[in-house]
């Protein structure tokens, strides 16, 4: 199935420069983009791939617009929008939609959904899925082959879920008794907004008394572990391996770099963003960039070179004002 330039523009808005009858095949990247293929560009750094694509049509923002419309190849169709990626991204939706990627309602024959689970009729469950006892799936919700949604967890609307990830697993919860450990039964369940999406391979744990939250909008990446009791703000995105430990609370609007560690009772503010493999070792309160990186090393040495490491700065500060007072001082020799 194709799409001619026009249809899409009719559909999503934008402009556009050129022919409106231009079919599009397939969308594509820049660099490998052929003329029946569509593709886009965010990055100004990557202006120069713009004048060597042989793409039929790019989507461009408003300031490259005379760069896209002189190219040599194409014809220098291209469509104009404020927010290039936003409408890519908006374009793939409807571009699924036609080409009937989404997954039909209903549930699949080779699912488990034990007695007193909810599955709204708009959702959909894959082979091999299990519900739980008393859990709720909602409204257009996607669980792909092989999820597992354990007992009394809610997933809201519109939720993906994809393949092999637990929700509602028991939370790392042990008491130790004579050498050895005794299990602490996990009571809690997992609560998920609406249009929160998990990547593979992902695993939340139910809550030990509480309930695990994670908010509307969360977007969670593959091979992330959510510790049990944690509380994830709305619209939060984290990157693939990503620890949280658990009764952790990070804000609204965070994002968390891959293979960042967040450890337990934690409280990270609003619009925080960690860098990737940053270990956060203390509750964050302020809005902003945070990067940590130390390397490894027995545990004693690791606490006073971190110590030191603390006082950098006030030493350099004492080094320059020594140094200017021996500038100050005449030659002696």
């Amino acid at each position: 199935m194709t799409l001619r330039t026009g249809a899409i523009v009719q559909a999503l808005g934008g402009q556009l420069f050129g022919d409106p009858d231009r079919v599009i095949a397939r969308l594509a990247p820049l660099e490998s983009a052929q003329p029946t293929e569509l593709s886009f560009l965010v990055n100004p750094r990557l202006a120069h791939l713009l004048s060597a694509t042989q793409a039929g049509c790019v989507i461009v923002g408003p300031a490259m617009a005379d760069a896209a419309r002189t190219r040599a190849h194409g014809g220098g169709d291209c469509i104009v929008a404020d927010d290039p990626h936003l409408y890519f991204a908006r374009l793939t939706q409807l571009w699924k939609r036609l080409h009937g990627g989404a997954p039909k309602p209903g549930i699949h024959p080779s699912a488990i959904v034990e007695e007193g689970a909810f599955v709204d009729p708009t959702a959909s469950v894959g082979a091999q899925c299990f519900v739980g006892r008393g859990a709720r799936i909602g409204a257009g919700s996607v669980l792909k082959p092989r999820v597992t949604v354990g007992e009394d967890c809610v997933l809201g609307a519109r939720c993906i879920v994809q393949s092999g990830a637990v929700i509602g697993g028991d939370g790392f919860g042990f008491a130790p008794r004579d050498g050895g450990w005794e299990k602490i039964e996990q009571l809690g369940a997992v609560r998920i907004g609406d249009d929160v999406e998990i990547g593979a391979n992902t695993c939340i744990d139910r809550g030990a008394l509480d309930d695990t939250v994670i908010e509307d909008g969360v977007k969670l990446d593959n091979l992330i572990q959510i510790g049990h009791n944690c509380h994830i703000g709305k619209h939060t995105a984290m990157a693939g391996c990503v620890g949280v430990a658990g009764s952790a609370r990070i804000g609204a609007h965070c994002t968390v770099g891959g293979a960042g560690m967040i450890l337990g009772h934690l409280t990270i503010a609003d619009h925080v963003h960690i860098s990737s493999a940053s270990i956060v070792t203390r509750s964050i309160l302020k809005p902003g960039h945070y990067t940590g990186f130390y390397p490894i090393a027995e545990n004693a040495e690791w606490e006073k070179n971190a110590a030191t490491l603390k006082q950098i700065h006030r030493l350099r500060e004492r080094v320059r004002r020594l140094e200017g007072g021996l500038a100050d001082r005449p030659d002696e020799s």
